[in-house]
């Protein structure tokens, strides 16, 4: 099986479509490479898009977004409520049918390399394509921003490139290219209207209070719905499956006397992590692969 990888560039444009429909243009230019969305925010100035296909083709379409954004975005102009660094802010690589974390890392290296090297702009590896530990969280050196790696880059060691000139490109900025296991956004709702019952089960899931390794989560209440959500990100689903949260949850809500509405799928998720079993067992209602799976979806899309 040629090994698939899923590509989800941020670019600090997030109020003019027509950027936008532009860098997406260029991108699924490439044979193979299909576009699974674009969103924009305004507030954040930026846009993520999601697009999957052959990690050969996946490669070739992460530069030419890159080479779209220098021309099209000017970071001397831009403000929004996100901390950015370039024009392609981010260009993580991620790992679906038939690839392995070793294939986004090449990838990302390889990209990484040609975007310093003919761009001539500033590359940052991150996450599993760091090269060195400092930078294996993205927050730790994009915080920084634009302006503030103006003086660092080329001044301090620290934040010496991993490809490319010592210099923030003027307009463009630099680049954060990395590789990244995939992140699956998950929601239970709970048919209560008390969220101090989400929130405290939200701390007892979550890595960073003692929960499950690779959860992030919230509690939050639904306005709309009447009802509290305990909100999650799934970083690892091969060491922390959806059924494994969402079996923890409910048990927890029943403790309080709470039942578990449904659940939801933000987004896409890999075929590994989500199957019509799964989709019945967390009660995600109306599972649609062809709309919810990557490979699924890539598929219908003629991928």
């Amino acid at each position: 099986m040629t090994p698939l990888l899923e590509f989800v560039p941020n670019f600090s444009e997030g109020k003019d479509r027509a950027v936008v429909d532009a860098l997406v243009a260029a991108m699924t230019a490439v044979a193979g490479v299909k576009c699974l969305g674009a969103e924009l925010d305004g507030s954040h100035h930026r846009a993520v898009v999601t697009l999957a296909g052959p990690a050969p083709a996946i490669a070739e379409a992460a530069f030419r977004g890159a080479r779209e954004a220098k021309q099209r975005i000017d970071l001397r102009r831009h403000k929004g409520e996100h901390k950015r660094m370039g024009a392609m802010d981010v260009c993580p690589f991620v790992p679906l049918a038939g690839a392995t974390m070793q294939d986004a890392v090449a990838t990302a290296r390889a990209v990484g390399a040609r975007i310093g090297k003919e761009l001539e702009l500033p590359v940052f590896l991150y996450a599993e394509a760091c090269t060195r530990e400092s930078r294996r969280k993205l927050g730790d050196f994009r915080n920084k921003e634009f302006e503030g790696l103006q003086k660092l880059v080329g001044q301090d060691p620290e934040f010496a490139p991993d490809f490319g000139p010592a210099r923030m490109h003027e307009s463009a900025g630099g680049v954060a290219v990395g590789a990244r296991r995939f992140l699956i956004a998950y929601n239970v709702n709970l048919q209560t209207t008390d969220v101090q019952i989400a929130k405290d089960i939200a701390k007892a899931v979550r890595e960073k209070d003692g929960g499950f390794k690779g959860v992030q989560g919230m509690g939050f209440f639904l306005d709309d719905r009447q009802l509290a959500q305990v909100s999650m990100n799934l970083l690892d689903f091969e060491t922390t499956s959806i059924r494994t949260v969402f079996d923890k949850v409910a048990e927890l809500a029943r403790a309080r006397g709470v039942e578990v509405v449904e659940s939801e799928l933000i987004g896409l998720a890999p075929a590994a992590a989500i199957d019509a079993a799964t989709a019945k067992h967390v009660r995600l209602p109306k599972f649609v692969p062809a709309e919810q799976v990557v490979e699924a979806r890539l598929r219908a899309l003629g991928g």
